[in-house]
C-alpha cells in the first residue's frame, strides 16, 4: 500500500506524494537497505494525478524507490491560483526530490509531466540520473491550441450526475474522440472526478490548467532538452500528440537520447498499452540503473 508523504512545494505550497516503496524507509537506514533501492520520481500530465501511475508504480517498487506526485494545482495537493508557471512547476519537483532523499532519481514523465522533468534535469543535474518523456512536445502549441482547450472545457457537461456519466462522455460522446470509442479515455477521466453536492466534477479547476499550459503556447523548450546530460528516453504513441519526425528530433538533439514508440496508442500511451509501455520502461531502467527487469 502507498504511503502519503506531504512536502512543501515552491511558495510553500502543499504537495503530497505517494511512496509506493515496498516497506518504510528507516530515518537513518544502515548500507543495503530499501533508501539505497535507486529512486523513481513519477510526474503525471496536465489534469492527471498521481493514482494514474499505480500499476506501473506497484510492479517497480520492489526493486526501486518508487514515488509519485500529485503536482500542484492536481489530485490531493493543494490549488493556490497561482503561479502555475514552468519554474513553479519544476521548483516543486526540486524539493520533492530534495525533501525525499530520492536523488539522483529517474524522473518519468507524460505529457506536462515530461517537460518537468527534462526542465529538471537541464536545471539540476545532481538531481537526476535518467528521465522519460512520454508524449511531450519540445515545439511551441501557438495560440489557436490554447482557444481550441478554452473551447473544449465549456463543451464537458457538468455536473456529471454518475461516474457512468464521466466514462461514456469522455469515451464516446466527447468531440474530441475520434471514429471508434475510447473506454481507457473514459476510465482515465473518471479518475479524475470526485463527488459533490450537486454531482460529479474534476479535482482540478479547469483555469489552472489553462494557465499551466500557457508556457506550452508561446514556448518552446528545445534549449533545455540540448541541456540534458543523463540518458533520456523519448516514447511516443503512434497516435499520440508527438509526431515521429519531432519526437526523433528531440532524440538527435538530446546528448544522450534513446526512442521507443508504441503501436496501437494515443496520447495516453501508458493506459492505451500498459504492458508495452512497462516493457520499454522496464528496458531503459535496466540500461540506466544497472538492474535487472522483473
Amino acid at each position: 500500500m502507498a504511503r502519503r508523504v506531504e512536502v512543501t512545494g515552491a511558495g510553500a505550497v502543499p504537495l503530497v506524494t505517494w511512496d509506493h516503496t515496498a516497506a518504510p524507509v528507516p530515518p537513518q537506514p544502515a548500507p543495503g537497505t530499501l533508501s539505497d533501492l535507486p529512486g523513481v520520481l513519477f510526474l503525471h500530465g496536465l489534469m492527471g494525478r498521481a493514482s494514474h501511475w499505480a500499476g506501473i508504480v506497484r510492479r517497480l517498487a520492489p526493486r526501486y524507490r518508487a514515488v509519485a506526485l500529485d503536482q500542484r494545482g492536481h489530485g490531493a495537493s493543494g490549488k493556490p491560483e497561482g503561479p502555475y508557471s514552468r519554474e513553479a512547476y519544476v521548483s516543486d519537483a526540486e524539493a520533492v526530490i530534495e525533501q525525499l532523499g530520492l536523488g539522483p532519481a529517474v524522473l518519468i514523465g507524460h505529457s506536462m509531466g515530461a517537460l518537468t522533468a527534462w526542465q529538471l534535469a537541464a536545471r539540476r543535474p545532481d538531481l537526476v540520473s535518467a528521465v522519460v518523456i512520454c508524449d511531450m512536445r519540445a515545439s511551441a502549441l501557438g495560440e489557436e491550441s490554447q482557444r481550441a482547450w478554452e473551447a473544449w472545457f465549456k463543451s464537458w457537461p457538468l455536473p456529471f450526475a454518475s461516474l457512468d456519466d464521466v466514462r461514456r462522455w469522455f469515451a464516446e460522446d466527447d468531440a474530441w474522440v475520434l471514429e471508434q470509442p475510447r473506454p481507457t479515455r473514459g476510465a482515465f477521466f473518471a479518475e479524475l472526478m470526485e463527488e459533490r453536492g450537486d454531482g460529479w466534477r474534476p479535482v482540478f479547476a479547469r483555469r489552472h490548467m489553462l494557465r499551466s499550459r500557457e508556457p506550452w503556447v508561446s514556448d518552446s523548450h528545445w534549449e533545455e532538452l540540448s541541456q540534458v546530460r543523463c540518458p533520456a528516453l523519448v516514447v511516443r504513441g503512434w497516435d499520440g500528440e508527438l509526431g515521429r519526425a519531432e519526437a526523433q528530433e528531440m532524440v538527435r538533439v538530446l546528448p544522450r537520447g534513446s526512442y521507443a514508440e508504441i503501436p496501437d496508442a494515443g496520447h495516453l500511451v501508458p493506459w492505451d498499452q500498459p504492458e508495452a509501455w512497462y516493457e520499454v520502461v522496464e528496458r531503459f531502467l535496466a540500461e540506466t540503473a544497472g538492474l535487472s527487469p522483473g
